[in-house]
């Protein structure tokens, strides 16, 4: 058994449950409740099978182009990977080689300081205030780079772009990536900064808003210099990430702008409908600006609201872990599926 001695151990970053019982209410995920796109059913059905056979396009040209057109880049300004996980994994393993701690907060996005250990890269979890937001003067003092989620999750709080600006203004010799998954749910996208600073990296999904988390496709934005390393890197590892029929269904998921964004607003309005019905209910939330709440319940503990909706067929997610052990993230799922949850609860907490 000598050769364990050389295995990288790491604890590996836990996603939620994928249930296997029918006829559930899954919001646990994240996932969006609504279909992709037409365009992508259409897409899939034009995809000729034989032609598997060939290999992807590695430079994944129509899908970058079709990106940088919408956020107004150029197309050498994206990177398109097999979702933000495969992006940011990327971005870890090409930006983060100093001896200085790369920061981020204590509650975020539970895969940092998974790639931060897996890599070897020293890091420093900074904590949020008491109620949940991050102090952008946290983040001015000496470190090997930075990660900012925002909107952040499992929070849900939106951090003002100006705020976020005073970071990567503060941090000019490493790089800042800023983790926007959620901020098509009621954020200010940093792209627009991308031109000011030749050391952000922004990246988002086609996971939450554009419905596609079943695809796999994530992509960043930055200057030419800062994509170009992100691409050395991902040609030293794997040449082709993406598959032929995400490639396709990506750029048709773009392209149709009226329905993402009717999509979008349909989430919207119903979050902030269930924002006034939790309250009914009693429970506390942070003011999420995502696809999800976060709640907690002063006379419940969290943990039992969880085992006993997921008795009901109700997946919640649910983290025992310090300072949010009795907070619940509850994805926003259609109308139906929302008001069966309140119902759920008015007879639970009866």
């Amino acid at each position: 058994m000598n050769w364990e001695k050389n295995v990288r151990k790491v604890e590996p970053y836990i996603p939620g449950e994928q249930p296997k019982r029918q006829n559930i209410i899954k919001l646990n995920t994240n996932e969006c409740p609504y279909p992709p796109a037409p365009g992508v059913k259409a897409a899939l059905e034009r995809i000729q099978y034989e032609n598997f056979r060939l290999y992807p396009d590695a430079n994944i040209t129509e899908l970058s182009s079709e990106l940088a057109k919408y956020y107004h880049v150029n197309k050498e300004q994206v990177f398109v990977g097999v979702g933000s996980d495969d992006v940011l994994a990327m971005a870890f393993l090409t930006f983060f080689n100093s001896d200085k701690p790369v920061l981020f907060p204590d509650i975020t996005y539970a895969f940092y300081d998974v790639w931060a250990e897996l890599y070897g890269i020293p890091y420093k979890q900074i904590p949020l205030t008491d109620d949940f937001t991050i102090k952008s003067e946290d983040y001015f003092g000496e470190n090997g780079g930075i990660v900012i989620t925002n909107p952040n999750a499992p929070t849900g709080i939106y951090k003002e772009i100006g705020e976020i600006e005073e970071i990567i203004k503060a941090n000019p010799d490493v790089v800042v990536i800023v983790d926007e998954a959620y901020v098509d749910f009621g954020g200010q996208s940093c792209i627009p900064l991308v031109e000011k600073y030749d050391n952000l990296l922004v990246v988002q999904t086609f996971s939450k808003s554009r419905s596609m988390a079943g695809m796999r496709i994530g992509f960043a934005v930055g200057q030419e210099k800062i994509i170009g390393y992100l691409q050395d890197a991902k040609f030293s590892f794997n040449s082709y990430t993406m598959n032929q029929p995400a490639l396709a269904v990506g750029v048709e998921s773009v392209r149709d702008d009226a329905y993402f964004k009717e999509t979008v607003g349909k989430i919207i309005n119903t979050r902030e409908r269930m924002k006034v019905e939790f309250k009914k209910l009693g429970f506390e939330m942070t003011d999420s600006m995502t696809n999800f709440l976060f709640v907690t319940h002063p006379k419940v503990a969290a943990a039992d609201i969880f085992n006993a909706a997921r008795e009901e067929g109700i997946f919640l997610r649910y983290w025992n872990k310090p300072r949010i052990n009795n907070y619940l993230r509850i994805t926003i799922g259609t109308d139906e599926e929302m008001d069966t949850l309140i119902d759920f609860l008015k007879k639970y907490l009866a």
